[in-house]
């Protein structure tokens, strides 16, 4: 049951709230406010910019009759930065960082009939350049690559009802060279249960391709289930941008006999490797033809406007002839990631990194990435991870063995937590271990990108922006390259007044400019996919191959045949 829509709302800029007993429900907040929009957004009716660290929210709701005899769990996708929430007086959930989920069991904190009240209490740090922030701007307002803040709740509040004994959650593992689907599983309450069993059913187009009934001895339970309805000459039914092929899965729990509880959910067979040095797709060497995808939108910011305006993104993505696209400083919407698996492309998950390192930042990213990567490591479209980007957070990376320690320890960490897709230790320079050598380089002459790519030394060598692409002795271990950041066409088509990383003065200079990037990078020899910069406008930021509200600044079709050749 959502519980989007409007909640009473006030700013609590003398941090008088939890003094005065707004936590206990009965006090009223003065303002309205439409979630999941932040106030700084126009979606959210508010539309404010300026400093307000912590903010309150209040709504009443009623439980429905057919939930009764279930647990009650309260969802949040997304509070910036931390929440403190609480139901009819009782505190059920403290939560730190900004972009990932939390939820809470709100069963014992019910009243017995009647409205129940829920009060959210967030707190964000709009000036503390320690946070893990992304592109949100530390000053009060938006200037060159940063952006207008977010604070708050910024993704969908909802309830869900679950029996006494469920399914926690899932994890999926496609093994292609295996045909298998490795599953695990988490079973909550099943401690007071006796009896229980899992029932697996796999199935493709309505049609049942594997089906398991599990024993439950212990509340964690893994299988490996046989796939065998393809084959590999023909691809079969192999996860691909080109031809997204999903399963279905559905997850039935029995506790004696009877169902207490059933999942929904999907699957790609499709495996991301690097052999011999190859960067590869399903054992066959895939270039990469990504945008860069901030992930903003002109009336709600870091939050869609609705569910069509992610698929519309992902699509026009695909109309412009890329085959994924790098989440830029934002872990992203997960319903983004459900439209990129159904309609097939390719997406890097990156952190939002902090600016400053100190060793409290280090934990704070540490935690809330570690739930990123819990969060979407089922996404057969997610095919990389990036923890750091830019040396943000660790500036002096070649210098300070702390900070390299620390890009040390995100990797390796990252490679811990899922095996199974390369992960980028500093996205655009300055790498210590790392499975892809990942360039960032604006230059826009087409005979410098020429030269600069045409040989492998030539360019690990290049230091663009005047950085090592390689932190001073980690040696080149023969990794695929690929420029993930390039272009930056700045090109004036909507109101917005702003920059870029080079100037085009009309549709035919834009035209030419984006075809002398994108041309010497697509045929350099040495880079295996590279990323453009970037998909829209954001704000003053005016180097988008579409508007900020979406607009073609070249027809869709000229600027695909520019991307793919």
């Amino acid at each position: 049951m959502t519980l989007n829509g409007t909640w009473e709302f006030a700013f609590d800029d003398a941090d008088a709230g939890e003094r005065e007993g707004w936590q206990g429900g009965a006090h009223a907040l003065p303002q309205r406010i439409e979630v999941p929009y932040t106030f700084q957004s126009e979606l959210s009716g508010i539309g404010d910019p300026s400093f307000h660290d912590i903010v309150w929210y209040r709504r009443s709701f009623s439980v429905p009759a057919d939930y009764a005899g279930k647990r009650l769990l309260l969802h949040f996708g997304a509070v910036d930065y931390e929440a403190k929430v609480w139901v009819n007086g009782t505190l059920v959930a403290t939560h730190e960082g900004g972009h990932t989920p939390f939820r809470a069991d709100i069963t014992n904190a019910l009243n017995t009939g009647g409205e129940q009240t829920v009060v959210v209490r967030a707190l964000d740090y709009s000036q503390d350049v320690t946070l893990p922030r992304g592109k949100q701007y530390w000053k009060e307002h938006s200037k060159g690559i940063f952006y207008t803040r977010t604070t708050g709740i910024w993704q969908s509040v909802w309830l869900e009802p679950v029996a006494p004994v469920s399914i926690g959650r899932i994890r999926l593992t496609p093994d292609i060279d295996r045909n298998e689907l490795r599953l695990q599983a988490w079973i909550e309450g099943l401690g007071a249960a006796s009896k229980a069993s899992l029932h697996v059913t796999i199935a493709y187009a309505g049609e049942t391709v594997a089906e398991d009934a599990i024993a439950l001895a212990q509340p964690t339970v893994t299988r490996a289930l046989g796939i065998h309805d393809f084959n590999d000459h023909s691809h079969g039914r192999w996860w691909t941008p080109e031809h997204p092929h999903l399963y279905d899965i559905t997850l039935t729990l029995r506790v004696e006999g009877a169902e207490v509880d059933r999942v929904a959910s999907y699957f790609g067979m499709r495996k991301v490797s690097i052999q011999d040095g190859v960067l590869q797709l399903n054992n066959r060497p895939y270039p990469m033809r990504l945008v860069l995808d901030q992930g903003y939108f002109p009336t709600g910011l870091l939050t869609a406007p609705d569910d069509e305006a992610l698929r519309r993104d992902v699509e026009l993505t695909k109309a412009m002839g890329f085959n994924g696209a790098r989440k830029h400083q934002k872990i992203e919407d997960p319903r983004y990631l459900y439209w990129a698996d159904r309609l097939g492309l390719l997406v890097w998950g990156e952190m939002a990194n902090a600016y400053h390192f100190t060793e409290e930042y280090a934990g704070r990213v540490t935690r809330e990435w570690i739930e990123a990567v819990e969060r979407d490591y089922n996404h057969p479209c997610l095919v990389a991870w990036v923890p750091l980007n830019e040396s943000w957070g660790v500036v002096n990376i070649c210098n300070d063995p702390q900070q390299e320690q620390h890009a040390l320890a995100m990797y390796h960490l990252t490679k811990s937590l899922d095996p199974t897709r390369p992960v980028v230790s500093n996205d655009g320079w300055e790498h210590t271990r790392t499975d892809l050598i990942t360039i960032h380089d604006y230059a826009w002459q087409r005979e410098v990108l020429e030269a600069r790519y045409a040989e492998r030394e030539r360019a690990l060598q290049a230091r663009p922006s005047n950085r090592w692409v390689l932190v001073p002795g980690y040696p080149d271990e023969g990794q695929p390259v690929l420029l993930t950041e390039f272009g930056g066409i700045a090109f004036k088509k909507s109101e917005w007044e702003g920059w870029g990383y080079s100037g085009a003065q009309d549709e035919e200079d834009f035209a030419r400019r984006l075809a002398d990037v994108i041309e010497p990078v697509r045929r350099a020899p040495v880079l295996q996919g590279f990323c453009y910069t970037q998909l829209t406008d954001v704000e003053q930021e005016i180097n988008g191959l579409l508007t900020y509200d979406r607009q073609p600044k070249l027809p869709l079709e000229q600027i695909r045949a520019i991307v793919e050749g």
